[in-house]
C-alpha cells in the first residue's frame, strides 16, 4: 500500500538537501515532482493541484529550523497536508439505538458482504455489542450462504429469510427481530450490481429511506482508484451516506481513493480492510496513513495489534518462564501463532520505521513460518520442553519428519537459544553492552 507513493515523494524531497532555506524557486521544482507522484498514484487532478497549492503557500519563506535540514521540515509540512487531505481526525462509527441499523451498500465484488462479516466480529469483540447480520442482498445467488458462513465463522447471528426477494421486507422483519431478542446492532447487507444503474439506485434508496439505518457506510474497492471516489460520489448523492470503507487495501493499490475521497465527496473514510482474515479490519486513521506515504511507519497501529492478541495472565505466565529460564519450544510456538493473528507479516513489519522500503521486494509473509512451525511440530513433547537435549540422531529424525533439512533444524534451535538469552537478560534487566550500562546508571 502507498509504495510507489512513498517512493516518488522521498525522491521529490530530496531537491531540497543542502538547501538554506525553502524558497519559491527551490520549491518549485519540488512540488511539481509531488503533484506528478499524487498523479501517478490515481488521485484525481484538482484535488492534487489544490494539495500542492497549499503545501506551496504554507512552504515558502519559512526558515529553516536550526538543526532541521529543508527537507525535513518540507517533509513536516506535506505530512500536516496530508492529514488535513484525508479529514484530520479518525472518524468513529455512530451504533447507538435500539437497535443501532447499520446499512452498507456497495457494488458487487468491492467486498461488500466480506465486510458486514469483519464489521460484526469487530463490534462483537471490540465494543461489546450484540450483532444480528440482515442478508438482504437477494440479487446475487450466492450472497446470503456467503454471509451465512461468514457470520457461523465468528459466532454472530445470521438472519435470512428463504424464497423472500424483497430485501425492505428482510430488513424490517430483522430489525423487529432484534428488538425482541435485544441485539444491539442490526448490519444489512443490500444488493449491489456491477455498475450503478437506475434499478440498484432505485432499490437502495427505497431500502435507505424506510429502515432509516443510523449509520450507513459505502464500501469501495481500493484497487479501481479515481473510478471508486466516482461511484462513492454518485451513492452519496442518492443515500447521503456516513463514512467510507475502502477494501483490497493489500492488494495492488496505489492509494489514490484514499486521498482523493475526503476531498471530493465531503465524507469521511471510516475504515480500511486488508486481506480475508475477519480480523482484518481498521480504523482509518489520517495521521497514521500519512506517516506510512511518508516512510514513517506506524508504530501505535503495530502497538494496537500486539495488545488486541495478547492475554494479560498469558503475558504473566510468560514473563514467569522467562525470568526461570524455563521458555521452551511450545512458548516459542504459542508467540509465532500471535504473530499470525496479527496480520500479514509484511504488513506489520512495514509499520516499523525505516523497514517499509527495506523490505519492499523481499518475499516476506505468514507462510515463512510453515517450516518452523513444521519443524516444532515434528518434535517430540519432551523435545519441545528440552531443546537442549537434542542430539544429532534427533536432528535427522525431525527433518525426515517435517520434510526439511538438518541444516535448517539447527538454524532454528540456534535461533531459539540466541531468542531465549536475550529474552533472558531483558526479563532479570542484565542487559549486556551500552543499553545495560544505561539502566545501571538510572537504578543509582
Amino acid at each position: 500500500m502507498f509504495e510507489n507513493l512513498m517512493d516518488r515523494l522521498e525522491s521529490s524531497f530530496k531537491l531540497l538537501k543542502g538547501q538554506g532555506k525553502i524558497t519559491e524557486i527551490n520549491i518549485s521544482e519540488t512540488m511539481k515532482d509531488v503533484r506528478k507522484a499524487l498523479l501517478d498514484a490515481d488521485v484525481s487532478f484538482k484535488v492534487a493541484k489544490n494539495f500542492c497549492d497549499q503545501v506551496k503557500q504554507k512552504a515558502i519563506g519559512q526558515d529553516v529550523i536550526r538543526s532541521v535540514r529543508p527537507g525535513q521540515q518540507m517533509v513536516k509540512i506535506v505530512h500536516d497536508e496530508l492529514v488535513a487531505l484525508m479529514g484530520g481526525e479518525a472518524v468513529d462509527i455512530n451504533v447507538k439505538g435500539q437497535p443501532a441499523v447499520v446499512l452498507v451498500a456497495g457494488l458487487n465484488g468491492s467486498g461488500k458482504t466480506t465486510f458486514c462479516g469483519k464489521l460484526a466480529l469487530n463490534l462483537k469483540e471490540k465494543k461489546g455489542r450484540k450483532v444480528l447480520v440482515a442478508a438482504c442482498d437477494t440479487f446475487r445467488p450466492a450472497a446470503i450462504a456467503q454471509l451465512q458462513t461468514l457470520c457461523s465463522q465468528i459466532g454472530v447471528e445470521c438472519y435470512t429469510e428463504e424464497g423472500v426477494k424483497d430485501p425492505i421486507s428482510i430488513a424490517q422483519n430483522a430489525i423487529a427481530r432484534a428488538r425482541r431478542e435485544e441485539y444491539q446492532v442490526v448490519i444489512v447487507d443490500t444488493a449491489g450490481r456491477l455498475a450503478v444503474d437506475d434499478e440498484l439506485m432505485d432499490e437502495i434508496s427505497a431500502l435507505h429511506s424506510t429502515v432509516k439505518p443510523t449509520e450507513t457506510l459505502f464500501v469501495v474497492d481500493a484497487m479501481t482508484g479515481q473510478d471508486a471516489v466516482e461511484t462513492a460520489r454518485i451513492f452519496n448523492e442518492r443515500l447521503d451516506f456516513d463514512g467510507v470503507v475502502l477494501t483490497k487495501m493489500d492488494g495492488d493499490t496505489r492509494g489514490g481513493a484514499a486521498l482523493s475521497i475526503r476531498a471530493v465527496v465531503g465524507k469521511p473514510i471510516k475504515y480500511i480492510s486488508a486481506g480475508e482474515k475477519m480480523e482484518a479490519l481498521d480504523i482509518f486513521y489520517p495521521s497514521r496513513i500519512a506517516d506510512r506515504i511518508l516512510g514513517m511507519g506506524d508504530v501505535v497501529s503495530l502497538v494496537e495489534k500486539a495488545q488486541e492478541q495478547i492475554d494479560e495472565e498469558e503475558a504473566r505466565r510468560l514473563h514467569k518462564k522467562i525470568a526461570n529460564d524455563r521458555f521452551d519450544l511450545n512458548d516459542f510456538y504459542k508467540q509465532i501463532q500471535q504473530i499470525k493473528k496479527m496480520g500479514n507479516i509484511k504488513d506489520l513489519a512495514s509499520m516499523i520505521p525505516g523497514v517499509g522500503k527495506a523490505i519492499k521486494d523481499v518475499d516476506l509473509d505468514n507462510d515463512s513460518f510453515k517450516s518452523v512451525e513444521a519443524i516444532i511440530q515434528s518434535m517430540t513433547p519432551y523435545e519441545r520442553e528440552n531443546p537442549t537435549m537434542i542430539n544429532g540422531n534427533r536432528r535427522k529424525r525431525i527433518a525426515a519428519g517435517s520434510g526439511t533439512s538438518v541444516v535448517e533444524v539447527n538454524r532454528l534451535l540456534k535461533q531459539f537459544e540466541g531468542t531465549r538469552k536475550v529474552m533472558k537478560q531483558v526479563s532479570t534487566g542484565n542487559i549486556p553492552g551500552r543499553m545495560g550500562m544505561m539502566k545501571k546508571k538510572k537504578r543509582r
